[in-house]
């Protein structure tokens, strides 16, 4: 019932919108004037933007495009260029004439209603868009189609230019060091723009996608916001995959197999170090277990060992990689480990289930590439895109989402 009033009352809006629009508009279309040099900027939504989508129209209320897939991947990463350039516009001093940024997403109709600054260098990083009822009326779409998201946060990835190459190198190191975003100011400006949008439109009608870097924040303000309770739709292109505390964390694991390997080949003895048959892992004279406490220390030192309240629904962000690109590749990596929990009768909480972490991972191959063409941007909107729907679990999404849905 409330569905039908919010559409009865989305529709008598849009109505009025569209008689208000009939009423002021000229009877001779505005003629726009643009630079030369503008027109034929690289990055112009006409030169290097999609070809085949279409903006949305009245069929779409019948048969909306939003419901394939490929368009609204198509869409997602405009969005993103958006935020790219709006930075761009902003350090070369374009104006509302000639600024290359909304023409990335107006055809889709949207509208730009704010724009996350960095405060330590006044760059812009991302912005938040939202649906533009005003201007779909002009092409008498009277509500928005199923699909469309009401707002979408969208989060960009490094710029390597003098005027804000230091801000985003800092970042990536961040990630790099402590495989976690946190501890920089633009997570929590992303972080409250996202929670205030999910609450104003509801989580199931706001989307955040984000390229590079900007996808190693959008996974982690979606998965802070997935520990409220709050799921929104995730689209992440070229996410970072490498970093120290990974790479520990795989010497734990490679340092833990070889030393069972090791122990397996010598003959029993009853010393004090021995193997602990019951958990398959290696017991110190102290009585500590070697293995375990390093691979306990090391989730817990970013942040991986806490509960979680949520409950067992699952927040399935959408990945989308190219396994050229070295930092986003081991996203491909199969896990081949099936985590089984101790039953212990004397602590119930031990035989709660785990729930696998999961992710729509979509894999590019095309061979061999180079870096620049495997990582960019513009190749997820390419006319010959061929992708792979892969695993829904590796190892690398596991460990970063696990914290979500064991209870441990």
């Amino acid at each position: 019932m409330a569905n039908r009033v919010a559409m009865e009352e989305d529709i008598t809006e849009s109505v009025a919108l569209l008689a208000a629009a009939v009423a002021s508009s000229p009877m001779t279309p505005k003629t726009v004037v643009v630079k030369e040099d503008e027109s034929h900027h690289p990055y112009a939504f006409h030169v290097s933007g999609p070809r085949n989508v279409a903006s949305p129209n009245w069929r779409d209320l019948i048969n909306s495009s939003w419901k394939d897939p490929n368009y609204k991947r198509t869409v997602m990463a405009c969005f993103i260029q958006a935020a790219y350039l709006l930075e761009l516009d902003r350090q070369e001093n374009r104006n509302e004439q000639n600024a290359l940024a909304p023409k990335w997403w107006i055809p889709f109709k949207y509208k730009l209603s704010q724009t996350l600054i960095d405060q330590r260098d006044g760059s812009i990083f991302g912005a938040v868009l939202e649906w533009d009822r005003a201007a779909a009326m002009s092409d008498l779409v009277v509500i928005r189609p199923s699909g469309a998201p009401k707002a979408v946060l969208a989060l960009r990835g490094t710029i390597l230019k003098s005027h804000t190459m230091r801000r985003d190198i800092e970042d990536d190191l961040r990630f790099l060091a402590w495989e976690s975003l946190k501890g920089s100011v633009r997570f929590n400006v992303a972080l409250e723009a996202l929670q205030s949008v999910a609450k104003r439109y509801g989580s199931s009608n706001v989307c955040v996608v984000g390229h590079s870097l900007g996808a190693g924040f959008a996974l982690q303000v979606g998965k802070a916001l997935a520990k409220e309770g709050l799921f929104v739709d995730a689209h992440l292109f070229n996410p970072p995959s490498i970093s120290l505390a990974m790479s520990l964390r795989n010497i734990g694991e490679k340092a833990g197999f070889a030393w069972k390997r090791l122990m397996s080949m010598l003959p029993p003895r009853t010393e004090a170090m021995i193997p602990n048959v019951n958990e398959g892992e290696v017991s110190s004279p102290a009585g500590g277990n070697v293995v375990s406490g390093f691979r306990n220390w090391v989730p817990s030192f970013y942040g991986q060992g806490q509960k979680s309240s949520v409950d067992l629904r699952k927040w399935v962000p959408h990945l989308y990689v190219n396994d050229s690109d070295y930092i986003c590749c081991h996203y491909t990596d199969q896990d081949g480990v099936t985590e089984k929990r101790e039953v212990n009768s004397s602590n119930k909480e031990n035989n709660s289930p785990v729930v696998n972490a999961a992710a729509k991972l979509f894999v590019m191959s095309k061979g061999k590439q180079k870096f620049q063409e495997a990582h960019g941007l513009e190749q997820w909107w390419s006319d010959n895109l061929e992708l792979q729907s892969a695993i829904h679990s590796s190892k690398l999404i596991s460990q970063q989402l696990k914290s979500l849905y064991s209870i441990k």
